[in-house]
């Protein structure tokens, strides 16, 4: 997962990019990048790093123009190279920048066909480099001296024949405007809108609607599965359907962790159904434990706290927040490295010891996925002089690998994989693990306006929507990432030994 905007202003665009690449920081913390376009020339910044880290005042002096893409970025694979920051330039044609969030699932072949058929040069590891060669090679193919919406439109199109996976994207095309677009699918999220000033109208496409509602646009919609939305320079709109068969597939983990509780997403209020998954599992807790002994329900911060509190609430139990959270440590599930998120949970969270002494305790997390942060907790609330801890996950158990965007390629890091509930309440300490049913949180999460008949749901159930995801595909990225693994572990390690000697 990642967070782009884009925006077509009628003054410059700097200030109101960087507000809104921080509105999306819960997206993504290992780099960021702004790049804008100002009389036929481009003005990019981007670097490792937070978003109030990599642009300093002088870097923002410099990102003149009234139009421009930013993209804070999440390393899908594990890796945290600068190199592969966003957003990507390519000069031909017209010169193109492309941020990209999701990930594609036949990067490898598009890379072939971009060298051998495309004859374009690929840089970097980053499949969002490779879609933005796409693009600007089925662009180029239209022939035009001016690109018009109609040529933007023929361009996706065959970027959707021709890339598989999920993706949301906003590019600009220098000195003409920006274009924004989804998978046919509709795996990751991305809405437009608008706000009137006295110049006239401005756009802003997103990831979120809460980086619209902050900086005071009015959210339009969401862009539809395999649709595009293209702003000209001078403020035009157009859409357009450009996909033959799309289906509307979300991610339903964006509502389980990924997305901020403010926004909504294909109509769904995040806050709302991380209520509705707090009821499914107060539900279950009454039917399978209906003497259940427990004291306290406390939620592990920040995002399973929505849950946590309409679960005390069904069960007529406290409340508690026993945990208080440093906001100045990064979210732990998307830290690159295992290691990195061991150190910072003590970190990041301490515990209030009244809270916790001689009570039977329900902690709540939004989901268990390695299993190493919320094994930690439980040991903290143990400390903390708790007499039972039990342990809720707001979503079922992932068993499965993610290969749309978010860092879950290897099964065998997942706790859940190939085991039974009561052998991961084992392994993470707890005396009770509650799991909410999957039926149960698709229930949760389809109450919104729009009617959403299916999910992504692949890392619960192994389904994978785009259809060409199997065990060999599974067995070559598990292998990519361990060998990825071993040589940044000799990098590092060659780097102590230089400065021990």
């Amino acid at each position: 997962m990642c967070g782009i905007v884009g925006i077509v202003g009628k003054s410059n665009v700097n200030q109101a990019l960087y507000d809104a690449l921080t509105v999306l920081q819960h997206r993504g913390q290992d780099a960021a990048g702004i790049v804008t376009s100002h009389d036929g020339r481009l003005f990019l910044r981007k670097d490792n790093g937070l978003v109030r880290d990599v642009f300093q005042q002088r870097h923002m002096q410099r990102l003149v123009g009234h139009m421009g893409i930013g993209h804070v970025r999440y390393p899908t694979a594990g890796s945290s190279t600068s190199a592969e920051a966003q957003p990507f330039y390519v000069n031909s044609p017209y010169g193109i920048t492309l941020a990209h969030n999701g990930n594609l699932t036949n990067v490898e072949q598009l890379a072939k066909e971009i060298y051998e058929s495309d004859l374009r040069h690929v840089n970097t590891s980053s499949d969002s480099e490779v879609l933005l060669n796409v693009f600007a090679h089925e662009l180029a193919q239209r022939g035009k001296l001016q690109p018009t919406e109609e040529d933007v439109f023929a361009a996706v199109t065959d970027v959707h024949n021709r890339c598989v996976g999920g993706y949301a994207v906003v590019a600009m095309i220098t000195g003409y405007g920006i274009v924004g677009f989804r998978d046919p699918h509709g795996i990751r999220p991305i809405v437009f809108g608008q706000r009137h000033t006295d110049e006239g109208v401005e756009y802003m496409i997103a990831s979120e609607s809460v980086s619209l509602d902050v900086l005071g646009f009015t959210l339009i919609r969401d862009l539809a599965p395999g649709e595009a939305v293209y702003i000209t320079e001078e403020g035009k709109l157009y859409t357009r359907q450009c996909a033959t068969n799309p289906s509307l597939t979300p991610c339903i983990f964006e509502h389980v962790y990924l997305a901020r509780p403010d926004s909504i997403i294909d109509g769904v209020s995040v806050y709302k159904a991380r209520l509705r998954m707090g009821e499914k599992l107060a539900e279950k807790i009454q039917r399978e434990r209906p003497d259940h002994d427990i004291d306290v329900v406390i939620p592990i911060p920040d995002t399973s706290r929505t849950a946590a509190l309409e679960l005390a609430n069904h069960l007529g139990v406290k409340f508690r927040e026993g945990f208080v959270k440093n906001r100045y440590i990064g979210r732990t599930f998307i830290m690159p490295g295992q290691a990195a998120r061991k150190k910072s949970v003590r970190q990041k969270l301490n515990a209030i010891e009244l809270e916790f002494r001689g009570k039977n305790v329900m902690l709540v997390d939004d989901s268990i996925v390695r299993g190493t942060t919320c094994k930690q907790i439980i040991q903290m609330a143990r400390e903390a002089g708790a007499k039972n801890v039990y342990f809720c996950s707001a979503a079922p158990a992932v068993r499965y690998p993610n290969v749309y965007g978010i860092d879950m390629p290897s099964a065998h890091e997942l706790i859940a994989h190939n085991r039974s509930t009561q052998d991961v309440a084992d392994l993470i300490g707890a005396d009770w693990l509650v799991y909410q049913d999957l039926p149960d949180l698709i229930e949760a999460v389809g109450g919104g306006k729009i009617k959403i008949d299916k999910f992504d749901c692949a890392v619960f159930d192994g389904q994978y929507v785009t259809g060409d995801v199997d065990e060999a595909y599974l067995n070559k990225i598990e292998q990519a990432r361990n060998d990825a693994s071993k040589v940044k572990t000799q990098a590092v390690s060659a780097i102590i030994d230089l400065y021990n000697n």
